[in-house]
């Protein structure tokens, strides 16, 4: 049983290669993962931000026709109080008729003064609310078409991430899997230093070849005998200038005929 046992331990360790062709194979994968969002590109965002601008503007449209509303009702009580005011009126005057003395006629006088003032008011502050609602429906006819525009564009915007999405999904979650099952046969303390430099990259490249004597990923130098090394396969090396992984070009020939990597559009 102990030699079975140490039988299929065995058959789970990996060479400095394997772990080098697994980490390589596994960058490649990632990063066409990276193109295919890459080729999404600011979609997600432009549609989440237009949907955002049409819904401020469906609020500010019933806003607008909230006031209008509102100042509706206010035209419509004004005129009733200006009727009041009014029927006020003839009865003051019909009572200067049947006065006793100056005193009096003077009471009425100034009442009907009063309200004749009071009809005036109204009248102006029916004009200016008049004056209110023509500027507020026009700001509610060009918002309306501003919102009928960001209508058409976020419909066009989500039709074109649509249609980016249904191409690229499939390819998307397969190479997904993939990911997933290179992760599971690179030891923790490696996976963790490749998604430690990979995120800290500003391309996402945590594993990089030697190119034309320098690193694939700063372009700093590498001496010769680093080089020789590298090209060993027998320990794994990074660069002493960004911290990236590094392999040889001949090892990442052999991987990208596996994966070919989907080129950013």
């Amino acid at each position: 049983m102990a030699a079975v046992k140490k039988q299929k331990t065995e058959t789970t360790e990996y060479s400095v290669e394997d772990k080098l062709k697994a980490l390589y194979e596994l960058q490649t994968v990632d990063s066409s993962i990276d193109n295919i969002q890459r080729l999404r590109g600011e979609l997600p965002l432009e549609v989440q931000d237009l949907e955002d601008e049409i819904a401020g503007l469906e609020t500010r449209v019933k806003n607008y026709e909230n006031e209008v509303k509102e100042l509706e009702e206010s035209i419509s009580k004004k005129k009733n109080e200006i009727e009041e005011s009014k029927q006020l009126i003839e009865k003051y005057k019909k009572q200067q008729n049947n006065v006793r003395n100056n005193r009096e006629y003077e009471a009425l006088s100034k009442e009907i003064e009063f309200q004749s003032l009071e009809i005036e008011l109204r009248e102006k502050h029916i004009r200016e609310n008049n004056e209110k609602i023509q500027q507020r429906n026009q700001d509610i006819e060009e918002s309306r078409k501003e919102l009928e525009e960001r209508q058409k564009d976020l419909k066009n915007k989500k039709e074109e991430l649509d249609s980016i999405i249904a191409e690229t999904q499939k390819e998307e979650e397969d190479l997904n899997a993939r990911s997933e099952k290179i992760r599971e046969i690179i030891e923790p303390r490696l996976l963790n230093a490749y998604k430690k430099i990979r995120n800290s990259a500003r391309n996402g490249l945590a594993v990089v070849t030697v190119e034309r004597d320098a690193c694939g990923g700063c372009f700093n130098k590498i001496p010769p005998q680093r080089q020789l090394d590298i090209r060993s396969r027998k320990k794994i090396i990074v660069c002493e200038y960004c911290g990236r992984i590094l392999v040889d070009p001949e090892l990442a020939e052999e991987i990208s005929a596996k994966v070919k990597p989907r080129k950013a559009e």
